[in-house]
């Protein structure tokens, strides 16, 4: 650590000694951003006086542009991109450096693709350009690995857990959160994480959601056609199949823009997707007959189109509608390790939206932005088989998944934003509806019961520890209101010093909590003269959502509704006997605790960013976070210690009370380095230092003992003290083009647990005594994929003709075996062992065709 602060010093002082060799003259910087907001690489900057050029640049990954040195006087700065309005705006430059300025260029009459600069990596003294963010363009999403056209799950590696809510990652999409990713790969433009962490438009830290920006339509017809293919006969063996499982994948995605007929003013895009996936589950069990070995088909189905109409209404308006219908199907869900192919699921599932955007440029300073976004989603799950659930822990689940239940929600989504820049300020303001959404959910789940065993001795004997069953009525229907407001002031208090405050407010229903107030800041400061040094802080309050499973949990679980029957040492294969048409047994309920608030945490940080060179930067950051009032369950009619026999309420079985009394904490050290590696040679290398601790594992966890939660603060779930990665792309001729991603990651915990209930609340989660939460670790992970691709040119040489590109990945290079699942229960035949493992050595096949 003494090192690292002496590396750190010795950095930020480096800079210092440019501070004398200042040219005469003061400096003019900007930023060039599009209608919605987002900023624009790749602009060509122009300075002229009467007409003439005097000097040119171009702005940078985080539309950033600067003239270092230029002589008072009046000018014009002239910024042009294809695709969008070339626009001017009058600078006057004195004895003092001006404030930085702001262009937001407007769409052409008919948008143009914009092409994105990934090699660039400014640092600059301003929110939006930390080094330590992720920004992926559509060039470099060709260029890499990507899994099964997966772009989601090859970025989520520069997410931070800590940062992630209760529902999961934050997705938005043009500026509209989505609850999923469902368009493909093609029609992404580019793929941002951490971009302004602290920013108060958004509800999660910057290292907690993804922004997706799609491909505009074009002034010109272009699209893209591409093939994914995949089969096991260039696979590896998974290290628990017995023989290879026969597998293939087909993913076919084609996207397609251009002027709507002859209109100047009228634009569209379609995006079509085919994804046909026969893979193979591999089940590793033991039953009563011994070892359970096999692959079962569980094939997937994908199908999507979406399509757009921008028209631009004048100088000043541009209005986007979108359409979008995406469906997917799987059969045998769920099986898979332990879990047999009676235990299996069909799942499907369908999503309809629709999305109307409107922006208005009132003049260049003045910008305002309405999106609306209407969506239909239905979903189903549907058993293989009706029997009675059989659970043996960790060594078999078989009968029946009793998992057969349906939901179908409405959704409309609001969001209005006002931008506005005047002198030295960039102020912005809005409010959003996140979701209001009639919800509706027909649980049919655990209808014939599941009966759950310590060991394969106590299944042979017939003596189950527990018996939970579910009768009655498991419709509900409910509306969900999410509402926010935001604002924030990003003032530049001078050329080398930027400050932005901010405020969020957040409120849910059914959580009567009015006072989700979140203050948040940040500063940039450039210490030296040459501005190739940037220091960073920032902090702020961030609230969480419960999302709509507690919700659903306490309108079923009334004690009235839907009963759910919860039965410690019950009979075997009849659980209890009815009298007559009444069961007697107690009913389980779920409720609020008096006083449950809505969880927020508290993060902070500080950073040095220092450019190497032109396109090449680094930074150090330390971020922590503090969780205060985390979601957890307990079962507050637990059995009374020390003997744990009755439950202190006979009315009632188990009375899960839903409380926000959790805390969490967490430490980080990141170091990035990103931009130009070597020549011809781009990427981003990471590498965290972490340690997260919390007492809770999320809004359904409860503790073993609901009266003694001594040994529940202790490693998280997802705690990992190392993480390294690094993605890159080598362009080293016209026949090594190389795309390369690298994991390195050490060891998550996980629970030893007796197998046994030993308090008598129906669930064997109980661990030996002083045992702490999370005391084992994991095997580490490492991972290896690389891509070769070829672009063949299909008239004449043109860089901007037609084009094929033909490409072969290879994932897990390496063919190590990275085992994602040890088993911490004594009683399992597979204690101390993996049931399962991350996918062996696949290769994947491409094809992709542009005009």
């Amino acid at each position: 650590m003494r090192q690292l602060l002496v590396v750190t010093v010795l950095v930020v002082l480096s800079g210092f000694h440019a501070a004398a060799q200042r040219q005469s003259g003061v400096a003019v910087t900007g930023t060039v951003t599009d209608q919605t907001g987002a900023v624009l690489p790749s602009v060509q900057i122009e300075l002229r006086r009467a007409n003439t050029q005097l000097l040119s640049t171009t702005t940078g990954e985080s539309g950033q542009f600067q003239f270092p040195s230029i002589a008072p006087g009046r000018y014009d700065l002239v910024a042009s991109l294809d695709g969008f309005r070339t626009t001017t705006i009058p600078v006057t430059v004195g004895s003092r450096p001006p404030a930085a300025i702001r262009i937001t260029m407007p769409l052409a009459s008919i948008t143009q693709e914009i092409t994105v600069a990934s090699g660039i990596a400014d640092v600059r003294a301003d929110a939006t350009s930390n080094v330590d963010s992720s920004t992926v363009d559509d060039q470099a999403l060709r260029n890499l690995p990507i899994f099964n056209d997966d772009v989601i799950g090859t970025m989520s590696r520069f997410l931070d857990s800590t940062a992630i809510g209760t529902n999961g990652v934050m997705l938005i999409v043009n500026g509209v959160e989505v609850n999923s990713l469902t368009l493909p790969a093609s029609a992404i433009q580019q793929i941002k994480i951490n971009q302004d962490p602290y920013a108060p438009e958004f509800r999660q830290p910057g290292r907690g959601r993804i922004e997706i920006v799609t491909k505009p339509a074009s002034q010109r017809y272009s699209g893209t056609g591409s093939l994914i293919f995949r089969d096991a006969s260039f696979d590896a063996r998974d290290a628990f199949a017995v023989v290879k499982p026969p597998e293939q994948r087909r993913i076919f995605d084609g996207f397609l823009g251009g002027p709507l007929g002859r209109s100047e003013n009228t634009a569209f895009t379609l995006s079509v997707m085919r994804d046909s996936e026969d893979t193979q589950a591999v089940v590793l069990g033991t039953d009563a007959s011994g070892l359970v070995q096999a692959n079962v088909a569980n094939p997937f189905r994908k199908g999507y189109v979406s399509g757009t109409l921008t028209h631009q209404q004048g100088k000043a308006n541009t209005i986007l509608l979108s359409e979008s219908y995406d469906g997917e199907s799987q059969r045998n869900q769920g099986v898979g390790g332990t879990t047999l192919p009676s235990a299996g699921l069909y799942w499907h599932s369908t999503e309809l939206d629709t999305v109307y955007n409107h922006i208005t440029v009132f003049r260049p300073t003045l910008l305002h932005q309405i999106r609306i976004l209407i969506g239909n989603e239905y979903e189903t799950w549907e058993s293989n088989n009706a029997a009675p659930r059989i659970v043996v822990l960790d060594a078999f689940t078989g009968g029946g998944a009793q998992s057969d239940r349906s939901r179908t929600e409405h959704h409309l989504q609001l969001t209005d934003v006002l931008t506005w820049t005047s002198g030295r300020h960039t102020m912005k303001a809005g409010f959003q509806i996140p979701d209001l959404s009639r919800r509706r959910f027909d649980d049919n789940t655990n209808m014939a019961g599941t009966f759950y065993f310590s060991s394969l001795a106590d299944y042979s004997a017939g003596r189950p520890y527990s018996f939970i069953q579910q009768a009655g009525n498991g419709h509900v229907v409910f509306l969900e209101k999410v509402f926010g407001g935001f604002a924030q002031d990003e003032i530049r208090v001078r050329p080398d010093m930027t400050v932005v405050l901010g405020l969020r407010y957040d409120w849910q229903n059914y959580f009567h909590d009015n006072n989700n107030v979140s203050p948040r800041a940040s500063i940039a400061f450039a210490p030296t003269g040459s501005g190739r040094t940037v220091i960073r802080a920032g902090g702020g309050l961030f609230y969480d959502r419960s999302g709509p499973g507690p919700i659903q949990d306490l309108l079923k679980y009334d004690g009235s509704r839907l009963l759910r029957f919860v039965v410690t040492d019950p009979g075997y294969p009849l659980a209890f006997s009815p009298v007559g048409s009444v069961v007697v047994e107690p009913p389980s309920i779920v409720r609020l605790a008096p006083g449950v608030e809505i969880p927020f945490s508290l993060q902070y940080s500080v950073s040095v960013e220092r450019q190497l060179r032109k396109s090449t930067s680094t930074s150090i950051t330390y971020t922590g976070t503090r969780g205060f009032d985390q979601f957890r369950s307990r079962d507050i009619n637990a059995p009374l210690p020390p003997l744990y026999v009755s439950r202190p309420d006979p009315v009632f079985g188990v009375i899960r009370e839903i409380e926000s009394a959790g805390r969490a904490r967490s430490n980080s050290l990141q170091f990035t380095l990103k931009g130009q590696l070597a020549p011809r040679s781009t990427g981003s290398i990471q590498y965290t230092l972490s340690k997260a601790m919390n007492d809770t594992s999320g809004v359904n966890w409860q503790p073993p003992n609901s009266y003694d939660l001594s040994l529940e603060y202790a490693r998280a779930d997802f705690d990992q003290r190392h993480r390294f990665d690094f993605i890159g792309t080598f362009n080293q001729g016209s026949w090594v083009n190389l795309g390369v991603a690298l994991a390195l990651y050490s060891g998550r915990p996980y629970s030893i647990t007796t197998g046994h209930d030993d308090f008598d609340t129906g669930t064997a989660n109980a661990r030996p005594a002083g045992v702490a939460r999370n005391s084992a670790e994991g095997p580490g992970y490492a991972d290896l994929d690389l891509r070769w691709s070829k672009e063949l040119l299909l008239r004449g040489g043109q860089t901007s003709g037609p084009g094929m590109t033909i490409g072969v990945d290879a994932f897990n290079v390496l063919n190590r075996v990275n085992y994602s699942r040890y088993v911490g229960t004594l009683t399992s035949p597979f204690f101390g062992q993996a049931i399962s493992s991350q996918p062996a050595r696949r290769v994947q096949l491409s094809l992709r065709f542009r005009f």
